[in-house]
């Protein structure tokens, strides 16, 4: 496992476009790129979570306390969706499909800032602009992910410590919903889920305080990647061999009491052979 120093408190939505990744750190309102050049934070003036590339290339993101999409510049995000009247807490995940739509966490409750927690949402925004509630009674949902071709979408709930499927329509609503994985069964009791990815042989998860990625099907458990005292945020392919993770420190602290204190730092490891979950360290350097 090769990790990459990246000066990031907490890095998620980590995605790979064209040879370059971009990730958010929502503690720092940074967008972390190597795209055009060396890895660089660039500060923002609104805080990203979720990436995501549109068919047409362009990057958006949704900006967790703004309750709204906004679409990269190059030097900010301008406005794409206003979510505001729909949005109930901050937002989390994106993912989108084919055709352009998106499917955004609406977590349901400020953690950062004491809430209570309640149920989040699924919200959908279409192509066009348009925008609507596609899932409710959520607990915490976290990482968004398409498999079987995008007939399903996943979202790991991590309260729950599980990944829920739903079938999407043709019309993008979301049915049938369903446990996919079962993650405190089959990796164990502190897995909670963040980010995950899908690929051909199963869906990564990253698995924050069960010191793991997973790879899973459904029901079951593929491989995992110990990543020792570091915790697994979120994750992503090169839609190839490479698999990417953002692993947080929190140097000993438990990780409510090291966000609080902003003790925690971030790093970007490359796992060179997914397939193996006995990988070898290398040595530091910057992404490539």
């Amino acid at each position: 496992m090769k990790r990459y120093a990246a000066g990031m408190t907490w890095g998620e939505g980590p995605r790979w476009q064209d040879g370059a990744l971009w990730l958010s750190d929502t503690q720092r309102a940074k967008l972390w790129t190597d795209h055009g050049g060396p890895w660089r934070g660039i500060p923002l003036d609104t805080v990203p979570n979720g990436l995501w590339f549109l068919p047409d290339g362009r990057l958006v993101g949704a900006m967790m306390h703004e309750r709204r999409l906004g679409v990269w510049t190059g030097e900010r995000f301008a406005p794409y969706a206003d979510l505001s009247a729909i949005a109930t807490g901050p937002l989390g995940d994106l993912v989108g499909d084919a055709h352009g739509n998106l499917y955004v966490d609406d977590v349901g409750f400020a953690a950062h800032a004491g809430e209570p927690p309640r149920p989040g949402r699924l919200l959908r925004v279409a192509a066009d602009g348009s925008a609507g509630v596609a899932a409710e009674g959520l607990e915490f949902p976290n990482g968004l992910a398409f498999v079987d071709e995008g007939r399903t979408l996943l979202v790991a709930e991590t309260s729950r410590q599980r990944l829920t499927a739903f079938t999407v329509t043709d019309d993008g609503a979301l049915t049938d919903r369903r446990t996919y994985a079962d993650l405190a069964h089959l990796v164990g009791g502190d897995a909670r889920p963040d980010g995950i990815w899908p690929t051909p042989d199963g869906v990564w998860v990253a698995t924050t305080t069960a010191h793991a990625l997973a790879l899973v099907r459904e029901n079951e458990l593929v491989t995992t990647v110990d990543t020792g005292t570091l915790l697994p945020i979120a994750c992503c392919t090169d839609g190839e061999d490479r698999l990417f993770a953002t692993l947080a420190d929190t140097h000993g602290l438990p990780l409510g009491e090291a966000l609080a204190a902003k003790s925690v730092s971030t790093k970007v490891a490359l796992i060179e052979e997914p397939s193996n979950a006995r990988s070898t360290p290398h040595n530091e350097g910057a992404p490539t």
